[in-house]
């Protein structure tokens, strides 16, 4: 009778996972992809909690670890705690493979596994790089996500190399290799962590142009998007570029400069600091000049850069280099009263309708978290709350040095907002929406506006 009792509850949990396994894999891309990274979210942060990954006399707590899981999966770069003086080799290396996770992307990470293990991968995969990578059609998913992972390792393997000639000046052979390996996978994937240790980031290497630009290099690249790099190695020409790869690098050199003049204007800094700062700005953290210390206007600066982040299918965040692009030729039209277009191509109302809910949705969703920051944290100013809550929302990581004293409410706040930013706002709303459109419409009618 126990036999069999219990031969008919072990059937049930099979029927059980085999229902949630057949209800998880039926469920839209968009929505897979966040349930993706919310539970590589929550293994990372279980990992850190582990007695060896934290450094003896260290103390994590489980939102500390959370916040840290959270903002190197979403490719981040806030921190609770210092990387480098609470966690071990160990616990190092976990954040390097979550920010690695974050930075590729999960889809993009389980295609290749699978792709390694010599199977196919069926339309659900393709579905979902398609809807990873921000990808138009599936021709040529499997061949883009291999040069994805190749281009990555080239990028990581060269930027390691830069970077172990500088950093093996000051540290044992074996302990620069790691330090290197672990700056380059940061860089690239556009998360400001360091293990350099003291919550210094890059200060200490402000002078080293080596370095610096290092950094700059494997920033720009990995904002830039893997398809526009793609696109530039197979045209070799700026004529022959795809619209939207003009668009990319157009707005990304304009940004670069004009931010960079901007911050030398406003604060006391170098043009290599200057510059350093307008290339992190746009989702990578890195700093080598305390933050706060800048001026209100520098700040302000960092905060346009940081909301509008780097380009579609990139490794960082914000609204996106072609959004901000697609707005400002609205803009234009007004003005000039011609169609909206640039580069003797018209730009779909599609284009536009999509870039205005992105922009709005994710304005809504800083002026929300800044607006809770302020209750929670009134001992700050809004300057300081405002610049922590978007450099959360475009995954970059910059600090005013406010984060590591925040209370947990604070934190969570900041958790949430680094997430929405990974996964991105329309994404993150429209797993909400599993129906089609009605049929039916009411009859049009104008309003005035403005």
């Amino acid at each position: 009778m126990r036999i069999r009792r219990r031969s008919g509850e072990i059937k049930n949990r099979r029927h059980t996972v085999r229902h949630i396994l057949f209800a998880i894999k039926n469920q839209p891309p968009g929505r897979l992809i966040v349930i993706g990274f919310a539970l590589v979210i929550l293994l990372g942060t279980g990992l850190l909690l582990l007695p060896a990954s934290v450094k003896d006399g260290a103390e994590v707590s489980f939102i500390d670890a959370l916040f840290t899981s959270t903002s190197a999966v979403c490719v981040t770069g806030l921190i609770a705690i210092d990387t480098a003086d609470h966690f071990t080799a160990l616990g190092q290396t976990i954040v390097a493979a979550l920010i690695q996770i974050g930075g590729l992307g999960v889809t993009s990470i389980g295609v290749g596994l699978i792709l390694a293990a010599r199977k196919r991968v069926g339309i659900k995969g393709r579905a979902l790089v398609k809807e990873s990578l921000n990808v138009d059609s599936f021709k040529g998913m499997i061949r883009l996500v291999k040069a994805v992972l190749l281009m990555t390792l080239c990028f990581e393997l060269a930027g390691m190399a830069l970077s172990f000639i500088v950093f093996v000046q000051d540290y044992p052979l074996l302990k620069a290799l790691g330090i290197s390996a672990f700056h380059s996978i940061a860089a690239f994937n556009n998360s400001g962590f360091d293990i350099l240790g003291g919550l210094r980031n890059l200060i200490p290497y402000q002078s080293n142009v080596l370095l610096n630009l290092t950094t700059c290099g494997l920033i720009i690249f990995g904002g830039l998007g893997f398809l526009v790099i793609l696109d530039v190695i197979k045209k070799r020409s700026f004529r022959k570029l795809t619209l939207h790869s003009k668009v990319v690098i157009t707005t990304t050199v304009i940004l670069l400069v004009l931010g960079t003049f901007l911050l030398k204007a406003t604060e006391d800094i170098s043009w290599m600091g200057a510059f350093f700062h307008s290339v992190s700005a746009r989702t990578a953290g890195f700093s080598t000049y305390p933050i706060g210390e800048f001026t209100n206007a520098g700040l302000f600066t960092l905060i346009i850069l940081m909301f509008i982040g780097a380009s579609p299918g990139s490794t960082g965040g914000g609204i996106k280099t072609s959004t901000f692009f697609v707005l400002m030729q609205e803009v234009r039209s007004l003005f000039t009263k011609k169609h909206i277009g640039a580069f003797h191509r018209s730009i779909s109302a599609e284009a536009l309708s999509k870039a205005s809910i992105i922009s709005l949705l994710s304005m809504l969703l800083v002026c929300i978290g800044t607006f809770l920051l302020c209750i929670l944290e009134p001992e700050y100013s809004f300057v300081q709350l405002l610049f922590e809550e978007v450099s959360a929302f475009g995954t970059v990581g910059l600090s005013t040095g406010i984060t590591p004293a925040l209370g947990d409410g604070s934190k969570l706040v900041l958790i949430f907002t680094m997430f929405a930013g990974r996964v991105g706002t329309f994404t993150l709303l429209s797993i909400w929406i599993d129906r089609p459109a009605p049929s039916a419409r009411f009859t049009e009618e104008s309003i005035t506006i403005g």
